[in-house]
C-alpha cells in the first residue's frame, strides 16, 4: 500500500513538473528589442515580404489579446524573425491597456527568457517603447509638408483631406479599441465645439473597417461625436504624415493644407488650443480678436454639421 501511495506521489510530482515553464537551467536574463506584435496574427503572412504592422494587423492582435491569445515580441535575426512570448499575467502586471495600445511598435523588453511547451518566452521585468526604426518604419519630418487622405466615411462615400482646404484641420487618428484613443473623444468634441465658428475642422481617421461600420456609428453615437468620422485609415496613411503605427495620434493642418503640429500620443486639450490660437491668430488681427471674446460663449453644439 504503502509503495502505491508513493508511486502516485512520484507520477504527481513529475506531471505537475512537466506543466511548468523550464527556468533552472534554460533560462537566463536578457534584453531584446523588437516588435509587438499577435502571436497568432503574425503567422498570417510571411513577415520577411510582408511587415507586421497594418491596420487589420493592429486590430486583430487587439482581439486576438482580449481572447487570451498571447502577445509576443518578434526579433529580427538576419534575415529572420524570432518571436518571444509574453504571458498575460505579466502584461496584466505591466498595464495591459498600454501595451495592446503599442502593439505594431518596437519595444525592448528584460527579463528571463524560458521554453514552454516548446515555445520561447520572455518575462518582463522592465520595458520601453522605443520610437520606429529601419527603413520601413522611418518616420518622417512631415512638418510643413502636403499629405493628401482619402478614405470613406460612415455612409461609404469618398472624402478627401483636400477638399477641406482653407480651413484648419485636426485630424485624428483613432478606433474605437484604442482606449486612449476613446478617452480623448470628449476633448475633440469640445475642440470642434469652440472652433468650428472660425474654420477648424475635427476629423476623426479611425483604423475600423467599413465592415466595422454598424460597431463605429454605434460609438459614435454613445461618445455624442459631433465631427466627421472616417473609416480604413492605414498604417501607411499614418506613416505618411510622420506616426503610427501606435494610436492615437492627431495631426493639425493649416488652412494653406500643409502640416503645422504633430502629436504621437494622447492630446492635451489646452495644447491643441494654444496651437488653434496661434495659427488663427496669424491669419489675421481682427479674428484673434473675436477669438479671444468668443472663447468664454461657445456654442454647445457644433457648427458643422458631421
Amino acid at each position: 500500500m504503502k509503495y502505491l501511495i508513493l508511486k502516485f506521489a512520484l507520477l504527481a510530482t513529475v506531471t505537475l513538473i512537466a506543466g511548468l515553464p523550464v527556468r533552472a537551467q534554460d533560462s537566463k536574463r536578457t534584453t531584446i528589442t523588437g516588435q509587438l506584435v499577435c502571436s497568432d496574427c503574425w503567422y498570417e503572412a510571411d513577415r520577411k515580404t510582408t511587415p507586421f504592422g497594418s491596420a487589420a494587423d493592429i486590430s486583430c492582435g487587439r482581439d486576438c489579446a482580449e481572447k487570451g491569445i498571447p502577445s509576443a515580441v518578434a526579433v529580427k535575426e538576419n534575415d529572420d524573425y524570432k518571436l518571444y512570448l509574453l504571458e498575460q499575467s505579466e502584461l496584466r502586471k505591466k498595464n495591459r491597456d498600454q501595451w495592446l495600445n503599442q502593439i505594431g511598435g518596437q519595444v525592448e523588453v528584460t527579463g528571463q527568457t524560458y521554453l514552454k511547451n516548446g515555445k520561447q518566452h520572455i518575462s518582463i521585468e522592465s520595458f520601453k517603447f522605443l520610437p520606429a526604426s529601419g527603413d520601413t518604419n522611418q518616420q518622417p519630418n512631415t512638418i510643413g509638408s502636403e499629405v493628401e487622405l482619402s478614405l470613406k466615411d460612415l455612409t461609404g462615400a469618398d472624402q478627401r483631406l483636400s477638399s477641406y482646404r482653407g480651413r484648419i484641420v485636426v485630424l485624428n487618428f483613432w478606433a474605437t479599441w484604442c482606449v486612449p484613443c476613446r478617452k480623448e473623444m470628449p476633448d475633440l468634441a469640445a475642440i470642434q465645439n469652440s472652433y468650428a465658428p472660425f474654420g477648424v475642422q475635427v476629423i476623426g481617421a479611425s483604423a475600423d473597417q467599413l465592415a466595422d461600420q454598424a460597431k463605429v456609428l454605434q460609438f459614435v453615437r454613445q461618445a455624442k461625436i459631433n465631427f466627421p468620422v472616417w473609416l480604413g485609415t492605414t498604417t501607411e496613411n499614418m506613416r505618411q504624415f510622420g506616426v503610427g503605427p501606435g494610436l492615437p495620434a492627431t495631426i493639425i493642418i493649416g488652412a494653406d493644407g500643409k502640416i503645422a503640429a504633430v502629436h504621437h500620443s494622447v492630446i492635451k486639450q489646452a495644447e491643441l488650443k494654444q496651437e488653434l490660437d496661434t495659427l488663427l491668430r496669424g491669419r489675421s488681427v481682427p479674428l484673434a480678436r473675436e477669438i479671444d471674446a468668443a472663447k468664454t460663449a461657445a456654442p454647445d453644439t457644433s457648427l458643422v454639421p458631421s
